[in-house]
């Protein structure tokens, strides 16, 4: 529908304001920046989460039970949040240096928790066999285990690069254009939505490119029979380097969390702008999680089945439905609240601005988290399970009730806590298809930001983060960092 949308608003064009608006020199210099940001942001991300990740799980690191916990908490953080947050302390920041900053510490997460995950899952007998044959402690989780989290990361590291392409609030407030920034200019300053239109549609091919050069590199051979003896891996020993791993940890959790948190505090105790009102708080925080919980479920059911397709079979069919996933995500939230307005004003209207329809939008917006959690923790089964249950007689809805979806379960929980997570923060969809009289934390708190009333919305960010720690214990519960293990 959102392509859909954008094909109804090109073709009315001609095809010569389209080529007008693609072949300027504008547009060159936009996809560039915008692809050259969304590679920084993804590589650090990439970087910063395994190596998060490998700490938590197999290193000796001092207190990596509490990282495994902290880790995770700037999904919670809205970009905007963030990007505020240090241009309101350091506003030489603002600029592509302070862009990739603030969306790097936002969105680390969503390769460390896949790729902790897998580490969680895997069987360290492996490991063991390389160090048994004279490989160092270091070099067989090089040769061994990294090879074995590289579809992991390489589904969220596809997350990242997505988010960096899509998200309006940090780059906004950085003052820094790139397709989305433009696009909302081009949507809200001109009845003329054409150069929106034509742009959005060039955002949905660099995303079905990059959707399919991720599938075109990823690991086929990684799946293994049974979960293995149910032991501790060995610990890593850090040495010498002990303490700057220490260091460097506490440095990205503070920078991520610590102090967009801190901001909102001082915000709060220091402005003077508005009185706070409990009942609308309330109202506030249980739609909230209403909404983010209708469409956790609604993803989490959906994502199941591309999942298992995306992991099992290949074909055109299979590839057109992944990559539809991503190119509809890749969009601004902006584009797909208005593909839906103009659903439910011509199509739906008892729907506008209700329930149902903002649902929708969460699933176009966050159905990736799910699938790709889905995704990669059915890879790491062995088709060959469900291939005996055939042979026994199961029907192939059996076979994925009883034996796909118990292998995958991890990851359906890490996919819907996700989805849980973003769906609470998610603003420009919510702010346009929300019920009528309806307000979220992150409506509410924008709405404030936008007048300069910080201090008034500084207990709106606070609750947000705080609503945030339920989704957050469930991930790491989903991801094994709550046990014994870690």
């Amino acid at each position: 529908m959102p392509i859909g949308y954008l094909l109804v608003r090109t073709g009315s064009a001609g095809p010569e304001r389209i080529a007008a608006v693609l072949l300027r020199g504008r547009t060159a210099e936009l996809l560039a920046r915008s692809l050259a940001f969304a590679t920084a942001v993804t590589a650090l991300s990439l970087l910063l989460g395994c190596a998060l990740a490998l700490l938590v799980a197999r290193s000796d690191l001092p207190g990596r039970r509490v990282l495994a916990v902290l880790a995770p908490l700037p999904l919670a953080v809205p970009s905007y949040v963030a990007a505020f947050a240090w241009i309101s302390y350091f506003p030489g920041l603002a600029g592509p240096v302070g862009a990739v900053l603030v969306l790097t510490l936002c969105c680390y997460p969503y390769v460390y928790l896949p790729v902790l995950a897998v580490l969680r899952q895997s069987d360290p007998a492996t490991e063991e066999v390389a160090r048994s044959l004279g490989r160092r402690p270091w070099a067989a989780l090089r040769e061994v285990t990294l090879p074995r989290i590289a579809p992991a990361a390489g589904a969220g590291g596809l997350l990242v690069a997505l988010y960096a392409l899509s998200d309006f609030g940090a780059v906004s407030i950085m003052r820094f254009d790139v397709f989305t920034r433009v696009i909302h200019t081009s949507y809200s300053a001109s009845f003329d939505r054409t150069p929106a239109a034509v742009l959005g549609l060039l955002l949905v091919v660099v995303t079905v490119a990059i959707s399919a050069g991720e599938r075109r590199i990823r690991r086929r051979d990684l799946a293994r029979v049974g979960s293995g003896l149910p032991r501790t891996p060995a610990t890593l020993p850090l040495g010498a380097w002990r303490p700057w791993a220490l260091g460097v940890a506490g440095l990205v959790v503070a920078a991520a969390l610590a102090f967009p948190i801190a901001a909102l505090l001082w915000w709060s105790g220091t402005g003077l702008s508005g009185d706070f009102e409990g009942t609308r708080m309330l109202a506030s925080l249980g739609a909230t999680a209403w909404f983010a919980g209708l469409a956790a479920l609604a993803c989490t059911l959906a994502a199941i089945p591309v999942g298992v397709l995306a992991a099992r079979y290949r074909g055109r069919y299979v590839t057109a439905v992944e990559q539809s996933v991503w190119a509809a995500h890749a969009l601004p939230g902006l584009v797909i609240a208005l593909a839906l307005v103009f659903l439910g004003v011509r199509v739906l209207p008892d729907l506008y601005q209700r329930t149902p329809l903002l649902v929708l939008a969460y699933v176009v917006l966050f159905l990736p988290s799910a699938v790709a959690a889905v995704r990669s923790s059915v890879e790491l089964s062995s088709p060959r399970v469900e291939e005996v249950a055939r042979s026994l007689g199961a029907r192939p809805g059996e076979v994925l009730r009883r034996v796909t979806v118990p292998l995958a379960a991890p990851g359906i929980a890490t996919g819907a806590a996700l989805v849980l997570l973003t769906a609470m923060k998610e603003l420009p969809a919510t702010l346009l298809l929300r019920p009528t009289g309806t307000d979220t934390l992150a409506t509410r708190l924008w709405s404030h930001t936008g007048v300069g009333a910080y201090a008034a919305a500084a207990p709106y960010g606070l609750v947000l983060v705080l609503l945030a720690l339920g989704p957050t214990i469930l991930l790491m519960r989903s991801t094994g960092s709550w046990s014994e293990r870690a």
